[in-house]
């Protein structure tokens, strides 16, 4: 039995034991949230932030495109297992019928997202972004956006490049609510860009591509006397990676089909300036193509003869004479032709027209 007396002396003693190991769990609770990433006050906010049941309506956005791409574009940062397993469980509804990931959605479908916890995003800056294709613009209405790209633009990101045509122009047009890119142009040529901002422009453009249906004219410089008025060109184009991890196209019995049909322009002493008018469109087709032919492109640092070029860029010739001169449509959505042409940008005109006597 204890004491009046002792219990006075042990209960403090006790109370202080207890309030230890309270603070020492507390300090253990904290520094499993830290080594997780999160604060203990983090912990309390994101355990009061509730995500809530989202009720979307298609519009032209999205009209046409699959429900698990439509969920990719909308829920930033969510995984595309955790779409299909939401899709697959029934929580998903597309005017409140279950759907799978093949599911087309229609203009004003309704459909409902369970709750989300997705990544916060980084505010966007306040400042406007800068326009960068002023006076490029060689045709727009509702459904199209042609530019004439000026040649070291990247058409998107990646590979070291953190903006390429379609990101800058996403950002300068925020309240676009869709814009993507209907072909690609390599890095170094210019020309005739192609972009949709609607959906069934984009897919009415594919189509046209798919079936031959879309005239692509370039205009190209080449090292050499090209003799033929006209030549039709047919190769077997693959592709393959260096080490590097860079992209490359070869002539490979194996490979995929190309075809071209080159024009003469004009001869000059040791070149020749062509336009190739594109019947399929391979990677790299017309540079590859040219390339085996003996005939390659003037300024190209990829497949062109390097001491040529290094001579070129003395005389002013900084970049490849590849350029995409013009391209004939039928608009997407209301049938009518188009023909949208890019001129000759200014400093491969320049360069022909002072040194047309000696090249």
């Amino acid at each position: 039995m204890f004491s009046e007396t002792s219990n006075r002396f042990l209960l403090p003693q006790i109370g202080q034991m207890v309030s230890g190991v309270n603070q020492k769990f507390f300090c253990f609770k904290s520094l499993c949230f830290e080594k997780q990433g999160h604060s203990i006050g983090e912990m309390n906010d994101l355990s009061k932030t509730k995500a809530a049941v989202s009720l979307v309506t298609v519009d032209e956005s999205g009209e046409g495109q699959r429900i698990d791409n439509f969920l990719a574009r909308h829920l930033k940062g969510v995984p595309k297992s955790h779409i299909y397993r939401i899709l697959r469980s029934g929580e998903v509804r597309v005017n409140s019928k279950r759907v799978d990931a093949t599911c087309r959605l229609a203009f004003g479908d309704a459909i409902r997202i369970p709750p989300i916890r997705t990544a916060a995003q980084a505010p966007k800056p306040d400042a406007p972004v800068a326009a960068r294709f002023v006076g490029r613009v060689l045709f727009e209405d509702d459904a199209l956006l042609v530019l004439d790209k000026p040649a070291g633009v990247a058409v998107h990101g990646g590979s070291g490049i953190s903006r390429g045509v379609i990101e800058q122009l996403r950002l300068e047009r925020p309240q676009a609510k869709f814009l993507e890119l209907v072909h690609r142009l390599d890095r170094e040529t210019s020309g005739v860009l192609l972009l949709a901002k609607k959906r069934a422009a984009l897919v009415a453009l594919h189509e046209a591509i798919r079936a031959n249906r879309m005239e692509k004219r370039y205009l190209m410089l080449v090292c050499g006397a090209w003799k033929d008025k006209k030549r039709k060109v047919k190769l077997p184009l693959k592709k393959y990676t260096l080490e590097s991890g860079e992209r490359r196209v070869s002539v490979d019995p194996e490979g995929q089909h190309s075809e071209t049909v080159f024009h003469l322009r004009e001869n000059f002493a040791d070149f020749t300036l062509l336009e190739a008018e594109l019947i399929t469109g391979r990677t790299h087709q017309l540079r590859v193509q040219l390339q085996h032919l003996g005939f390659p492109i003037a300024g190209d640092d990829k497949y062109g003869n390097y001491e040529v070029n290094k001579a070129l860029a003395k005389r002013g010739l900084k970049r490849m004479f590849l350029h995409s001169h013009i391209t004939i449509i039928q608009h997407p959505l209301t049938g009518e032709t188009l023909t949208l042409t890019a001129p000759l940008p200014q400093e491969l005109s320049v360069f022909l027209d002072s040194h047309a006597q000696t090249i």
